[in-house]
């Protein structure tokens, strides 16, 4: 499983961060899934591996501009580009009024046909071969969500000794077995995959987190996940002088809440503009490590754009880019 960041600024961009997307993928790079899409996403795409050709569904966490402004663009690019396979939004309801609103009135048009399902809906959950994905409800100015990745399908490995023992000889229903498929023997016998195979590991699974002033809201879906994406727009020191009103997180409340709950990775994302990447510059987004680093003991990084991670399949998560500091 590998995910790679478009955008990793809140709000608005700064010379080396866009707004806020998030890539992901099963196994290579096709198909892919998009989480959020701020302005100029499609333009942060040219400079990955992603190819719009690929996209299987997009997720938005929240309605709001540095989350959303890129949709309108990528998708009449992709069209532009010849796309025709239908394309899934998983989105609150205001999303789809705004895209076609936009393409409305900008004398656009899709090759392709978009699929709309309400990420706000109770009783949601949206699945395909590689991931189910369900969805947490947020504490944000907006209905916000953060969506659970659950790979599915897991490779089955097949208990060879039992098939021989049943008198099941090698050949294509072997291969069947393998892939999950019950099977009728020549005479007659059902042959059930789930009593010949067995699944050698767990599922991994992953949370993105969109907008959030209150981590316990995760604490349920962080049983059993290997990896938490969440914002840290601030250190605790400028929330606290910023107020309650912006109801986003600090380094410092994402931190406590992933130690609590025994995450053993962590990456922080959404740094207010405000924090410098250079060297030198004040405030530094080095001070937001720094400080989760005070109450966070699992794994942690601070994602840059167009940094490439993969949780293998022993979950352990490795940062691809040739650095990460943290």
């Amino acid at each position: 499983m590998e995910f790679t960041f478009l955008g990793t600024s809140a709000g608005t961009p700064t010379r080396s961060r866009n707004v806020t997307a998030l890539a992901l993928s099963h196994s290579g790079y096709k198909p892919w899934y998009l989480v959020d899409c701020g302005e100029g996403t499609q333009h942060q795409l040219l400079r990955a591996h992603y190819s719009v050709m690929q996209l299987r569904a997009i997720f938005i966490t929240h309605i709001h501009g540095d989350h959303t402004f890129g949709l309108p663009g990528l998708l009449t690019s992709a069209s532009m580009l010849g796309r025709t396979e239908p394309l899934d939004i998983i989105a609150p309801v205001q999303t789809q009024r705004f895209i076609n609103a936009t393409l409305e009135n900008s004398d656009s048009s899709l090759s392709y046909a978009l699929n709309f399902t309400d990420s706000e809906a109770s009783d949601f959950c949206w699945q395909d071969d590689y991931f189910e994905v369900t969805n947490v409800a947020l504490s944000h100015r907006v209905p916000c969500r953060a969506y659970v990745f659950t790979e599915r399908n897991l490779e089955r490995q097949l208990l060879q000794g039992k098939l021989k023992q049943d008198g099941v000889e090698p050949g294509p229903n072997w291969g069947e077995l393998q892939k999950g498929n019950d099977v009728t023997q020549e005479d007659g016998r059902l042959l059930r995959s789930d009593d010949y195979t067995q699944i050698p590991r767990v599922a991994r699974r992953l949370i993105v987190a969109g907008d959030n002033d209150n981590p316990a809201l995760l604490t349920d879906a962080c049983k059993g996940s290997h990896v938490l994406i969440h914002e840290a727009t601030y250190t605790q020191d400028v929330a606290d002088r910023v107020g309650p009103w912006p109801q986003h997180s600090s380094a410092e409340q994402v931190a406590r809440f992933a130690q609590q709950a025994q995450l053993p990775n962590l990456i922080l994302t959404h740094f207010s503009s405000r924090y410098q990447s250079t060297p030198g510059g004040t405030p530094n987004i080095n001070h937001l490590a720094t400080e989760a680093m005070q109450h966070y003991r699992g794994q942690l990084f601070l994602a840059r754009d167009f940094d490439t991670y993969r949780l293998e399949k022993d979950m352990s998560l490795i940062c691809l880019s040739t650095e990460n500091p943290f």
